[in-house]
């Protein structure tokens, strides 16, 4: 993709360092994430798990969004929609992000995947613009609906 540069360790979080992503390229409103296929990746029939491929972009595009924000302002996923073409059974799935339409509180987002140039999934995906509001934590008293001290010891049983 013109106009990406490479990608820096501290991009990635430890949840996609733990399945196997990495930031190969990005630019405002545009990424690419890559995925080399481990046996971890494989549902029971050998075949890439839809999740793993549905996680690469999520993934991919709320970093295309990401940097395309305002000082300050963070991005959520509201929905995705993704539609798997070809199944996936060995390789490295690159996938190609880019934002569509941004407007002030939403943003519209389209994914590729590919296995060796031939494309295998698409997703299409809208983002939740925002500012992070400050949340206080009273350390004393557990949220509502939270475990007490007893319920926890007997959640282990």
């Amino acid at each position: 993709m013109r106009g990406m540069t490479s990608s820096h360790h501290s991009d990635i979080s430890q949840f996609t360092h733990h399945v196997g992503i990495e930031l190969a390229e990005k630019a405002p409103g545009r990424s690419r994430w890559i995925l080399a296929l481990q046996p971890i990746h494989m549902n029971t029939h050998g075949v890439v798990h839809g999740g793993v491929l549905f996680t690469l972009a999520d993934t991919a595009m709320g970093s295309a969004l990401f940097g395309a924000l305002q000082p300050g302002q963070i991005c959520a996923t509201i929905n995705i929609k993704i539609n798997y073409f070809k199944p996936v059974f060995k390789g490295r799935v690159t996938c190609d992000s880019e934002v569509v339409n941004q407007g002030k509180n939403v943003a519209h987002l389209e994914a590729k995947m590919f296995v060796d140039g031939v494309m295998v999934a698409r997703a299409s995906g809208d983002f939740a613009i925002f500012k992070p509001k400050a949340i206080e934590v009273d350390k004393k008293k557990p949220p509502e609906g939270g475990l007490q001290s007893s319920d926890a010891d007997q959640s282990s049983l």
